[in-house]
């Protein structure tokens, strides 16, 4: 949030250091009130001599109201006494709306915190001539806790998201709709803190045909910091059937159709063709082709023919592939 002046004035004291954390309403500057304070005077002045001019005529109402019974003064003369009074009336009110705009008029000589958060430079030193309309922040307030992240997600995955969802070949992650989030910082550390989707915008960047989705993250060792680049993974829909194959056990024709080569239940190599959705690390996304519990050929694929009798072995991912996945020795379901 940026911090403003609401009225203009000399900047008397700068009340806040600089990086420091500050909270919501705390007081950051200090504006020259005289000419604020002798304004604030006026108008409680005016206020009062309105009230005392209200009681006179207030009486002299009151005292044409029981002679105009006896005639002792004109319908007229009542008349203009009444008009008086709720002159007299409307004045208070208005001057009392002046003294209002005076007293909030002095309280903006004291520039407070619009949030809590951690502020940067200030712009102006004490002396400084300031305005209320004038373009320059005095200083910028950054929430730190919690973030948001704001991730582009582009319009067509988000309709095949939607597609998928209706269809039943996704579900719904959490029970009651809820999508959390996690992050991969710049050095391709995980950011330990799982964050929860608030939203996604109504409208397409026509320019970029993106969607905005935001996220919000708890930050309390402030490791995140505004304008840092992340990686988002979102966890949108689950594939109850789908299964992560590893990538050296999937071959492909001239076509680009993936196959790869089971141990049926004799024993014997069986190619099998599947459909792969995505990569997810170093392994294939498999919707179709093969079933939970099956065991998948990967070493020695140019040894091995279909319809070979085999001998499988218990198979580990060397770790230079597989950095930051456990070892699989069957098939994952997702």
């Amino acid at each position: 949030a940026e911090v403003r002046p609401q009225v203009g004035g000399i900047i008397e004291q700068r009340l806040f250091r600089e990086g420091a954390e500050v909270g919501a309403g705390e007081l950051l500057y200090r504006i020259d009130p005289a000419s604020f304070q002798a304004a604030y005077d006026s108008a409680k002045a005016a206020l009062a001599k309105a009230q005392a001019d209200i009681r006179s005529v207030q009486l002299k109402a009151e005292r044409y109201k029981d002679l105009v019974r006896i005639k002792a003064v004109s319908d007229q003369d009542y008349d203009d006494a009444r008009a008086a009074l709720a002159q007299a009336q409307a004045e208070v009110e208005a001057q009392k709306a002046a003294l209002e705009t005076a007293r909030i008029n002095l309280d903006y000589t004291q520039v407070r915190a619009p949030i809590a958060g951690r502020i940067g430079r200030s712009s102006v030193t004490p002396g400084a001539l300031v305005t209320a309309d004038q373009t320059t922040a005095l200083a910028t307030i950054q929430q730190l806790d919690p973030v948001y992240v704001d991730v582009q997600r582009s319009s067509t995955e988000w309709l095949e998201l939607q597609q998928a969802l209706k269809s039943g070949r996704l579900s719904h992650p959490g029970a009651d709709g809820s999508i959390t989030v996690r992050l991969k910082l710049e050095d391709g550390s995980d950011y330990p803190q799982t964050g929860r989707l608030l939203f996604s915008e109504v409208t397409v960047d026509a320019g970029t045909g993106a969607i905005t989705l935001r996220a919000e993250f708890p930050n309390p060792d402030q490791r995140l910091l505004p304008g840092m680049y992340v990686r988002a993974v979102l966890e949108e829909g689950i594939a109850q059937q789908a299964l992560l194959v590893p990538q050296r056990a999937v071959s492909r024709d001239a076509r680009g159709k993936a196959s790869a080569l089971v141990v049926n239940a004799d024993g014997k190599a069986e190619r099998r063709d599947l459909v792969t959705e995505r990569a997810v690390g170093d392994r294939w996304l498999v919707t179709t082709g093969i079933a939970a519990g099956e065991r998948v050929i990967v070493d020695n694929l140019q040894k091995v023919k279909a319809g070979a009798l085999v001998k499988p072995l218990p198979w580990s991912a060397p770790k230079r592939e597989t950095a930051g996945l456990r070892p699989l020795t069957d098939l994952d379901p997702i």
